[in-house]
């Protein structure tokens, strides 16, 4: 067993890391914790009972598909005792970053022995575009591990921190976080911002990810359902969220949907992406976690930037 180990963001990158024959042994970290309700206490019995609880009522995922493919890794995770040299490859987005948080929290738990190091892809040039790990040449990729991040226990202890606000019943208390720029994460500061406008607007009771879908469907006039998908993945700013989520999300959604082919909205939802009327008041759902919050006991004040407890 290699005395450095990798963890990963994905199995696509997985397969990427591989071919790059960078030395250590590769677990890949198979959660999507940006979604459904989620416990502190990474890799407790709890936890993983909760995550699969989520995953199977919303994505149908089957007792089987979790053991083999989330609960192995991680239990082969476990079994990785020895390396004193842990490098983490994660992205800029909130589904990256939530996702890193709980990787750290656990090592801060379990390996306080070993060096964390960080690798993560996001602003690499003087465009606005925005890179995941697999948009990188392998020349990037080995120049980003070349000068990845050492974590020092600060780094680390604040991110454990950041993990247990997000996990807790209160969102008032992540919003209240200023000093990120102290710490050697670039990009979990708008990942909070992104996850905090995850709450239902106060003007309409749409969270931002939602009036996003709603705003595509009419300036982009999408043909199908499939183009609507594809258009919200192509413009969705730093959420990093695949297309399950967001199939999910539509179908939410499709009650302000009078089509699909092509896609037009209700007079209702135009009113509600207006401003005009809310959504609230239909939304029957009141069991729907961000985190350790429950996203419709508060809302998002778009004025202020600031959330309000109902």
């Amino acid at each position: 067993m290699s005395s450095l180990l990798h963890i990963t963001n994905g199995d696509s990158f997985t397969k990427r890391l591989d071919k790059l024959n960078i030395k250590g042994d590769v677990i890949t970290w198979r959660e999507m914790l940006c979604e459904g309700k989620t416990l502190n206490t990474v890799g407790s019995e709890s936890f993983w009972k909760t995550r699969y609880e989520f995953l199977h009522k919303n994505y149908k995922v089957s007792k089987s598909w979790f053991i083999e493919k989330t609960l192995k890794e991680y239990r082969s995770l476990c079994n990785h005792k020895q390396q004193d040299e842990i490098v983490l490859w994660f992205e800029y987005d909130l589904f990256c970053q939530v996702n890193m948080l709980a990787v750290i929290s656990w090592l801060l738990a379990n390996r306080k022995y070993a060096q964390i190091s960080l690798v993560c892809s996001g602003k690499e040039d003087d465009s606005d575009k925005m890179y995941t790990l697999n948009e990188l040449s392998d020349a990037q990729l080995m120049d980003l591990y070349k000068n990845k991040k050492v974590l020092s226990q600060d780094d680390i202890e604040y991110a454990d921190y950041v993990w247990q606000l997000y996990c807790s019943n209160n969102p008032m208390r992540l919003e209240n976080l200023t000093d990120f720029k102290d710490y050697q994460f670039a990009y979990l500061g708008d990942a909070v911002k992104s996850h905090l406008q995850r709450f239902p607007s106060i003007i309409n009771g749409l969270n931002d990810m939602e009036n996003n879908i709603l705003s595509l469907a009419i300036d982009k006039k999408p043909s199908s359902r499939k183009d609507l998908l594809n258009t919200i993945l192509q413009n969705q700013g730093n959420l990093g969220f695949g297309d399950t989520q967001y199939d999910r999300a539509i179908t939410r959604l499709k009650p302000l949907f009078t089509a699909f082919n092509p896609v037009r909205l209700t007079k209702k939802g135009k009113g509600i992406l207006d401003g005009k009327t809310s959504y609230y008041s239909c939304i029957q759902d009141n069991d729907v976690y961000l985190g350790g919050a429950l996203k419709y006991n508060f809302l998002y004040n778009t004025n202020t930037s600031r959330i309000l407890k109902l």
